[in-house]
């Protein structure tokens, strides 16, 4: 985050320099933001702006609903569910249950015996029963079935069910599931948190970026004044005979080259704009205009980074929204373990059915709707699965230790990221102070340039080497302004504390 140090307006103007067709980019914008729409905004509403049209913290919104909708769906599983079920079939066939029509012999009680005895066709002579070729008895007397009677018309059949299952004991599944989404559900939300601290860093990058060019074009501005008046001085004194030709030739090329630097800067000042619309999901061509641009930013910078030197990384650990999103991950791997695990479990459920049919045959054989009602329990009980279960059991083990060692890393991670963080806050503010008195001393070294200039005791040299260290005080204490207010925004938000 820090910048490197600007000797003279050429690196000044390097630092923001572009390719050739980016300037002509950047001077046709310039001439369209006059006639587009012009706004003046703050930093907190360009923050309120990208929040709302970044597609991607919409993207993580619509994850959010995903998973609070997942969890509502798991807790469904505790209730009972309804189904039904119908359907129709044509068969081409009607069904008999015999191939011809049948006689079946008759009995006849016997006082004698006390029991029924099957009226035998017997011989007049001997009183013997008769019996076929095939050694079967032949009945005296037989009850005629016809096959028509005991065929039945199935070309068409209509069938349904209605069926309630109540889960009882599914191995801890059920909870598991709904302990698993709950927890989905809180990464989502932090998934998203974690994604609008990102916004908020870019905006707040891109805001103050616009804050500086703008403050190195007044800069560049009053560095070109500066040579403008030096070339004038230089003219007089030549036309006076006190100067040479090439001293005015020095300070024009100087002067020409500072006016081309200062268009780069303008046009890196154009393309900065573009870049902060973009965020904020604007149309690029809209001129904004920021509240920060002409403020006196020395006090307010002076103050920045208070945090640097006192936090606590616990409280650091429990505050950042990517950790706590990796906590949730753990979590919802530890949950997984146990779904895993109902696997090797037995599972009760409580089923209860209405079938009915057309046609049916509760009360003989009828071409109408009828149905009857049904109760029962199911228990399944794995027995014998080649050890499947229990390696996806061992798997899911495995990815939750990964998924801690992950953690452990990514806090030792943030420990460093904060000390480095907060490190380079105190030394943006040491760089700012000591920019400040740098400045000071390049305006009282300008001044007595100049001051010796007009006594004839300094030359031409020795005033522009005066201006181009004026000009790099100035730039650095513009940057060093710029570095504090953006190392309070980044360590504000390794540190967990970014607001929005």
């Amino acid at each position: 985050m820090t910048r490197p140090l600007i000797s003279s307006i050429t690196l000044l103007a390097a630092a923001f320099a572009m390719p050739t067709a980016a300037y002509a980019t950047a001077g046709d914008s310039s001439r369209q933001s006059a006639e587009a729409t012009s706004m003046t905004v703050s930093l907190d509403s360009c923050r309120n702006m990208a929040l709302q049209s970044n597609k991607q913290l919409l993207i993580r919104n619509e994850a959010v609903n995903a998973a609070h909708f997942d969890n509502r769906a798991a807790f469904a599983a505790y209730l009972p569910s309804i189904d039904f079920a119908g359907g129709y079939t044509y068969n081409q066939k009607k069904i008999s249950i015999f191939d011809s029509d049948q006689l079946l012999p008759t009995k006849t009680f016997n006082p004698a015996t006390q029991k029924y005895e099957f009226n035998l066709a017997k011989n007049p002579l001997t009183g013997e029963p008769l019996k076929q070729p095939d050694g079967q008895y032949v009945p005296e007397t037989v009850a005629l079935i016809p096959k028509e009677a005991m065929t039945y018309d199935i070309h068409n059949v209509f069938f349904g069910a209605v069926t309630l299952t109540q889960p009882v004991y599914m191995g801890g599944k059920i909870v598991a599931l709904n302990r698993l989404t709950h927890f989905a559900e809180e990464l989502a939300l932090e998934m998203k948190s974690n994604e609008a601290q990102n916004i908020v860093y870019a905006v707040d990058a891109a805001y103050w970026q616009v804050v500086s060019l703008k403050a190195k074009q007044r800069l560049t501005l009053s560095y070109v004044a500066l040579l403008d008046t030096l070339r004038h001085n230089v003219k007089a004194m030549v036309d006076a005979g006190v100067a040479t030709r090439s001293d005015l030739l020095t300070v024009e090329v100087k002067l020409n080259q500072a006016q081309v630097d200062q268009t780069k800067v303008d046009n890196g000042l154009v393309l900065s704009r573009m870049a902060l619309a973009q965020l904020c999901g604007l149309p690029v061509d809209t001129r904004l205009t920021l509240a920060d641009e002409d403020a006196d930013l020395t006090h307010a910078a002076s103050s920045a980074t208070m945090a640097a030197s006192s936090y606590d990384m616990d409280e650091v650990y429990q505050r950042r929204a990517d950790l706590r999103a990796l906590g949730y991950g753990v979590k919802m791997l530890e949950q997984g373990e146990k779904v895993a695990l109902s696997a090797m479990l037995p599972n009760l459920a409580i089923v209860g059915a209405y079938s009915f049919s057309n046609p049916n045959m509760f009360d003989g054989f009828k071409k109408r709707f009828s149905g009857a009602f049904s109760v029962g329990a199911m228990l399944t009980v794995p027995i014998w699965h080649w050890g499947g279960n229990y390696n996806k059991l061992q798997a899911a083990r495995s990815r939750t230790a990964m998924a801690r060692l992950e953690l452990a890393d990514a806090r030792e991670m943030v420990s460093l990221q904060v000390s480095q963080s907060a490190f380079r806050a105190q030394e943006a503010q040491k760089t700012f102070l000591m920019t400040t008195a740098n400045l000071a001393k390049a305006d009282e070294n300008l001044r007595q340039a100049d001051i010796g200039f007009r006594e004839g005791v300094m030359t031409t040299d020795n005033v522009m080497e005066a201006q181009t260290a004026w000009l790099k005080a100035n730039s650095e204490n513009i940057d060093a302004m710029i570095d504090v207010r953006l190392c309070d925004v980044y360590l504000s938000k390794v540190l967990g504390n970014l607001r929005y």
